[in-house]
């Protein structure tokens, strides 16, 4: 799916006038469905479908387990994703009932209340990495983006361990993007008990509690976090490192796991 249309625009410089032709990313409503029952439409970039679907599912907590899932079938002209389980969930039920809207780009919904993230099970990990590392990471994120490039309408995301990236994902909110990142790993049997999450937008409560679902210790972040979402991170035990700009970068929770 071609996820750019261009478009011819008037640009104003100071007194002067051009007609420049500009990149657009597009924005497609996308249908999840459980198990028959409608879940909720993302606003999103339009690929990885498959991936989108499964992440945010997961991290709703609809789903525990790729073997949770019977089938997936995307249709792509109705832009829709069918999502089949192999039992229902007792839970799904009351989880209906607890939609939040959320702070994210075009205001995402999300089916827990924050305090769920204080009975997160405690991400334990002893991966060491150096603020040089950090740093490193986050200009190879730069790299990567190309759509950002293209269009400036674009948040990226991308999972590394000590070797390098992984995977990455990009999508017109951070949201998305985690959830295809959290799809992945789940359809591919990637274990994300040592992994870095890194992104370029802000570290809310909400993109925390998605990463502490996922298991990652450590979110890395260009932007900075929300005053609930370290308080969060303290509690659950995730390395939260951002403001990584300029050859600076600064930590806010659990820094034993950052250092030279």
């Amino acid at each position: 799916m071609n996820t750019v249309e261009t478009l011819r625009v008037s640009r104003y410089t100071n007194d002067s006038r051009e007609e420049i032709e500009v990149s657009l990313i597009k924005e497609v409503p996308l249908t999840i469905f459980l198990n028959g029952k409608e879940v909720v439409t993302l606003l999103c970039l339009g690929d990885q479908m498959k991936e989108l679907a499964v992440g945010f599912l997961a991290s709703e907590g609809f789903i525990e387990r790729s073997s949770d899932i019977k089938t997936i079938r995307v249709d792509e002209e109705k832009v829709t994703a069918e999502v089949e389980t192999i039992s229902e969930n007792p839970l799904v039920s009351g989880l209906f009932e607890k939609r939040t809207i959320t702070s994210g780009c075009g205001k995402g919904s999300t089916f827990y209340n924050v305090m769920d993230a204080f009975k997160c099970r405690k991400v334990e990990s002893k991966i060491k990495v150096t603020p040089a590392y950090l740093l490193g990471l986050m200009k190879n994120l730069h790299e990567l983006s190309g759509l950002y490039r293209e269009t400036h309408g674009a948040h990226n995301v991308a999972l590394a361990d000590l070797n390098g990236i992984i995977i990455f994902r990009e999508d017109i909110g951070r949201h998305n993007a985690v959830d295809k990142i959290h799809g992945h790993a789940m359809l591919n049997g990637i274990d994300l008990s040592g992994k870095i999450l890194i992104t370029t937008g802000r570290v809310s409560s909400e993109i925390l509690i998605k990463t502490g679902k996922m298991g990652v210790p450590v979110i890395l972040s260009r932007s900075v976090p929300t005053a609930l979402a370290v308080s969060i991170a303290e509690e659950v035990g995730i390395t939260i490192a951002g403001f990584a700009r300029g050859g600076s970068i600064s930590i806010y929770s659990h820094g034993e796991r950052v250092g030279d």
